[in-house]
């Protein structure tokens, strides 16, 4: 009973936290929302184990991401089918910046955008990225570097490009 009773707390704390994670990984909410439901239906069949952990959460967020790129491998055209038909779906409650930021995201590569995201949104460090991903420490910070590059061309305004193509009048 008591595991259950921890389990449920594990839940609770992490589960909104997790899928907004995977979600800016992968890209989909749909789809993160089932690799993170299998995730922790695989947490709670072995939580005697993961839950002696150091962070059961960076467990349940990798094998969730894992899920992820393989329902991807098993159903690519499917996913950008969904995509399409989503493309232009309207959300309440999001703020420009929000819609920006998660545009930007999706259009870096995958592997750029997972480390940026559990750097600056999960707040890991590079060596904690590191022991979650097996990703050597030096690859995590050259993707950072290179993400954060190819996101700031996807975030500046209209404004700061015109302005960075022709030099100032003085």
């Amino acid at each position: 009973m008591r595991d259950a009773e921890d389990f449920d707390a594990f839940y609770a704390t992490s589960a909104r936290r997790v899928l907004a994670h995977v979600s800016m990984m992968v890209g989909s909410p749909a789809e993160a929302e089932d690799a993170v439901a299998e995730a922790y239906l695989r947490a709670w069949n072995r939580w005697s184990k993961i839950s002696t952990y150091d962070n059961p959460e960076a467990w349940v967020r990798q094998v969730a991401y894992r899920h992820a790129v393989s329902a991807w491998r098993k159903a690519f055209n499917r996913r950008h089918a969904h995509r399409r038909e989503h493309a232009g779906a309207h959300v309440d409650a999001l703020g420009p910046d929000h819609v920006a930021i998660v545009a930007a995201l999706r259009r870096i590569p995958a592997d750029q955008r997972r480390v940026i995201v559990l750097h600056h949104l999960v707040g890991l460090s590079v060596a904690e990225i590191h022991r979650e991903t097996g990703i050597p420490a030096g690859t995590v910070t050259t993707w950072l570097a290179r993400g954060r590059r190819a996101m700031a061309a996807y975030l500046a305004d209209d404004e700061t490009r015109e302005t960075e193509r022709r030099p100032s009048d003085v």
